[in-house]
């Protein structure tokens, strides 16, 4: 699920691939900008601004796309058979001299003007892995509504733009409240540790090709198999001899990489309770009821 850290990864692979490079073929698959034509034009630039990526191209435009759920931009070489989906599902193709970008699946693809970006990424809040990160105006944004459950503000971009529901179910579950806690019932000082740990989670996922949260693998003691036959004392009439000691069952390392998200009726890895699943604002959410405090649906 695209979400800021793989969004970044996204924008590095297309600027890797296009920035300072002459479109040669562009092709946008949408009915409102099917007869733009970008060849010819050099790419400036791909960044991206949250969960939204920009591609700046000489001439100031932009191409403005946003991944949503399942939409991905993948890079082949010009010989390289593609293999992100079918035909239909192509929106958009930017190829140079060396390289082809195709997007599919965009929901949202559009052609503006570079100097007016701010009507499509200016009312996100600050951006968790942007050079300008400031985790002053997140808190303000967040605490303006104390009554707002947790996870809906957290997925709110306007708040801090680049968590997804993944990094929702995660960041609480380490809170130890569920995401129903309203923002105002946090215990104090929870919220700026908080919104601290999403930039050293987001951070720490930017490079790496299979998001990780679970920062060391968690130990866990399997419970012992059921209808187990207990350990019968000897007969009188055998020599007497020290009972037999239950072998210690050794814990087991289970390697996981998120605690919760995808993990319903799972064990948790800390308390071993099953995981348990609820739909919040139409997203799957996940949370442990042992580890976890709050309200709950």
């Amino acid at each position: 699920m695209p979400e800021g850290d793989t969004v970044l990864q996204t924008a590095t692979r297309l600027h890797e691939a296009l920035a300072g490079q002459v479109l040669t073929r562009s092709d946008l698959r949408v009915p409102r900008f099917a007869t733009a034509d970008l060849s010819g034009r050099t790419v400036l630039d791909v960044t991206a601004r949250g969960k939204h990526l920009l591609t700046r191209i000489e001439g100031g435009l932009t191409l403005h796309s946003h991944l949503r759920m399942d939409g991905a931009w993948r890079v082949y070489a010009p010989d390289e058979r593609w293999r992100g989906g079918p035909g239909h599902q192509i929106r958009a193709i930017l190829a140079n001299a060396e390289h082809i970008a195709v997007g599919y699946r965009l929901p949202v693809l559009e052609l503006l003007r570079t100097s007016e970006e701010d009507r499509v990424v200016g009312h996100l809040g600050p951006d968790l892995l942007g050079p300008d990160w400031d985790p002053g105006p997140a808190l303000d944004r967040l605490l303006a509504a104390p009554e707002r459950s947790l996870g809906e503000a957290l997925l709110d971009q306007r708040n801090l733009a680049g968590i997804g529901n993944v990094y929702k179910c995660e960041l609480c579950f380490l809170a130890r409240v569920t995401p129903w806690l309203p923002v105002g019932a946090l215990p104090d000082g929870a919220l700026p540790r908080l919104v601290t740990l999403a930039e050293r989670l987001l951070n720490a996922n930017r490079d790496r090709p299979t998001r990780t949260t679970t920062i060391t693998s968690e130990l866990r003691t399997p419970p012992s198999p059921p209808n187990a036959t207990p350990v019968q004392s000897a007969p009188a009439t055998t020599p007497a001899r020290a009972p037999a000691r239950p072998r210690a069952r050794p814990p087991v390392r289970v390697q996981e990489r998120l605690y919760v998200y995808g993990r319903a009726r799972r064990p948790c890895l800390r308390c071993g309770t099953p995981i348990r699943l609820a739909d919040q604002d139409d997203r799957p959410t996940y949370w442990c009821s042992g580890c976890q405090s709050g309200p709950t649906p």
